[in-house]
């Protein structure tokens, strides 16, 4: 099983492409695998035939671990096994290979028949979920979690009305099915503050379930708690004035065909500040600290099992329409657990928005290796005092989390009075080529 991340420990076979006894090319598609950011296709390096398989469909091995066997047909591959056992004896509970004596424990694939092959270890696939089996569904857009459960409950896809982006089935959308009664689309357009459904009975007797833990919330889980109780968080939170961002806005927009959103106003100012505040853009390593040059800003993405954040590189340096373009691709790539390692690595700071669902202000843990991390509240509307005058205002909170080790209170407090200088007065950021 390959490293294919740098925070993967282990990862899950979601499906086999090749069966015990088949041929594989080099190049050729083995399985996929879900790893805790996506879900990836593995592609074998080296031609033979598959004699092992090493980890069931769903089931997850740890990196290095053994996760096909490749070799000529007829060879004997045990040694391999028996050496592997050998090394990491309480990782393995494998039955010794002998078809005349019958197992207690299945073999972790079937190829107790297979004849005895010897080996070259091939690579591993990429963790990835359990999916569920997707044949004549293949084409229907769904979650995995959502293929798994309409499998388990025998539910067909293809009547079952998506809630989730772009019509995409989820969780929800199962677990509310009943046959005859898909839900039909209105027509009209709902905002998912609006799109609220109740259920269709009530429960009165105690139940529950527990779901296995997926490879993206085990590691959201060791990673965050990592930060929060190894780096010790200070916040401070500043408000600013929205009225001249949301006619600098409106104005771009009306006259260009690409579309900004606030998100991206927040980038950009964020990616100039970092440029003058240096010591914001940075790592805490241990025996070091890491200023980075360059400005590579994380955004956060919610999916549906968690959070991952793709990557905007020297996003000072981008027009703001191409940072729209980026965001919205990364976003659509991480919901569909297609980001690649170079689309998720190498953030110097990190950008959090929940404005977009109504919550005001809140604090976002430090998000490793960076420093510090913006969370980025709604633009509410109030009454604000201007030129001695009661008048209607727009007011926006952003909290910056800091780690204390790299950057102290006087420091972050300069970052956001720059940050607050850019979102009050966005044309200074709008020279030449920065539209």
């Amino acid at each position: 099983m390959p490293k294919m991340s740098d925070t993967m420990t282990d990862g899950v076979v979601a499906k086999w492409h090749k069966k015990v006894g088949d041929k594989v090319k080099s190049g050729e598609l083995v399985a996929e695998i879900e790893t805790d950011k996506a879900t990836m296709e593995f592609e074998s390096y080296q031609e033979g035939t598959l004699l092992y398989r090493g980890v069931e469909e769903g089931k997850s091995a740890p990196v290095n671990g053994i996760l096909a066997i490749l070799g000529k047909e007829g060879e004997d591959y045990q040694a391999l096994l028996d050496a592997e056992t050998k090394e990491t004896p309480e990782k393995k509970e494998e039955p010794k290979k002998d078809s005349k004596t019958p197992s207690s424990q299945p073999a972790p694939v079937k190829a107790a028949d297979e004849p005895k092959p010897s080996v070259k270890a091939a690579p591993a696939p990429q963790p990835m979920m359990k999916a569920a089996p997707v044949s004549t569904d293949s084409r229907i857009k769904a979650s995995p979690l959502a293929r798994k459960l309409s499998s388990e409950k025998g539910i067909e896809l293809g009547a079952v009305q998506g809630t989730g982006e772009n019509g995409r089935i989820v969780k929800r959308d199962i677990d509310w099915y009943k046959p005859g009664t898909a839900v039909k689309s209105s027509g009209a357009k709902v905002s998912k503050q609006e799109a609220i459904r109740l259920p269709d009975s009530f429960i009165t007797e105690e139940s529950s379930e527990e779901v296995a833990v997926s490879q993206m919330r085990k590691t959201i889980a060791r990673r965050l708690a990592e930060s929060k109780f190894s780096a010790p968080h200070f916040y401070l939170t500043i408000d600013m004035d929205m009225d001249n961002a949301i006619s600098t806005r409106e104005s771009i927009n009306a006259s260009m065909g690409t579309k900004i959103s606030y998100n991206d106003l927040v980038i950009k100012a964020a990616a100039f500040a970092l440029r003058v505040h240096p010591k914001v853009n940075s790592s805490w390593l241990g025996e070091t600290i890491r200023f980075n040059h360059h400005v590579h800003i994380g955004v956060a993405v919610a999916v549906e099992e968690g959070l991952l954040v793709p990557v905007i590189r020297f996003a000072d340096s981008k027009p703001l329409s191409q940072i729209n373009s980026e965001v919205k691709a990364l976003a659509q790539k991480a919901k569909d657990k297609k980001l690649q390692p170079t689309e998720w690595e190498g953030n110097t700071f990190t950008v959090s928005n929940l404005g977009m669902y109504g919550i005001e202000d809140f604090t976002a843990i430090i998000n490793p290796p960076d420093a510090c991390i913006l969370a980025v509240g709604s633009i509410r509307q109030e009454a604000v005092v201007k030129n001695g005058a009661v008048v209607p205002g727009n007011r926006m909170k952003v909290t910056l989390s800091c780690d204390h080790r790299v950057v102290d209170g006087a420091t972050g407090a300069e970052f956001l009075k720059t940050f607050k200088a850019l979102m009050e007065n966005p044309v200074v950021m709008l020279g030449m080529g920065n539209i």
